[in-house]
Parts: structure tokens; sequence; C-alpha cells
């Protein structure tokens, strides 16, 4: 089964309504951005990150906005040599290519390793964007949603306070 199918159906499954935009490819969130112009909803970008021996994983869902401050995070967070997960790691992870990550790739992690975060400020919108693992749509979901997909999918998550560095 294709990727966006198994994200709809794994949605479907549970209940949660969404709505999909069809685009061309988008290799970043600026592209997608352009599509989806006039569309309520935060814009999202998720990071997928690891240690420096690459034996934890962290996924967080921040305001594309937004710059991290690797630093920050691993204050908030506890954690220390926090950077980008490679390539590699993200396929063997959550089964998805640089460029199309989402919390929707944590359907394809099966040892449910990964620590997911929150910023703060993205909760109060009424509703999140993200690809739907694939960058030919982008996916609109009730940020409440959002938050059940990860418990129903069996993460717990965090909320941070991440600080605006633009």
């Amino acid at each position: 089964m294709d990727q966006f199918t198994l994200v709809k159906e794994t949605l479907d499954k549970m209940g949660i309504p969404y709505e999909i935009v069809e685009h061309p490819a988008a290799h970043t969130t600026e592209e997608a951005d352009e599509f989806i112009k006039g569309k309520e909803g935060v814009r999202t970008k998720t990071m997928f990150m690891t240690n420096k021996k690459k034996t934890e994983f962290y996924l967080l869902v921040m305001d594309d906005a937004k710059r991290l401050d690797f630093h920050e995070f691993q204050d908030l967070t506890n954690t220390k040599q926090i950077k980008m997960a490679s390539a590699e790691s993200l396929k063997e992870q959550m089964g998805l290519e640089p460029g199309i990550v989402s919390i929707f790739g944590l359907i394809n992690n099966q040892e449910k390793n990964i620590h997911v975060y929150f910023d703060r400020a993205i909760l109060d919108e009424k509703t999140m964007t993200f690809h739907p693992n694939v960058n030919t749509r982008t996916i609109f979901v009730a940020s409440k949603d959002v938050l059940k997909f990860v418990k129903e999918m069996g993460y717990d998550y965090q909320i941070l306070d991440l600080e605006s560095f633009d």
C-alpha cells in the first residue's frame, strides 16, 4: 500500500476528519505554502532528530516560520548532542524520505522508539498542515485530532515552549 493511502486509511479508522489539497511536488515548506495560500491552518515543520550515537530519536512539530535553536531544545528535553537525523535513519525509523517528514511517519515506526514533541505555539491553532507521507499533497487536520492521532498510534508527547528565533 502506498504511503498516502496508508495515512488516509489510518485517519479514517480513527474517525479523524481531514482535508487534502493536491499539488505538484513540494520539496520545501515554502514551496508547499505556495500551493495552499489562503487556506486556514498553521504551516508546520516536522524535524526528525537523533543523538550522536543514534540510539534515541526525536520528532518535533513546530511552526514552519520558526527556526529551531538546538541548544534550547536540548535544555528543554534534557538531552545532549542532538542533530538532524540522516536520510538513512529517517528511512529506517519512519519509512520516509527527506522533505516529507511529518507525524504520519509514526505509522511506519514499528519499534515505537521516537520521542514526540510539539511547540506550544502551534497548539492554539485550530488546524495544522502536513505532508501526508508524500510531497504532492498537503493534509489539513484539526490540532486536537493531531494529538489524538499521536496518542492512538501509541506515543506520548510533550509540549515545549520554544522561543522564536527568526
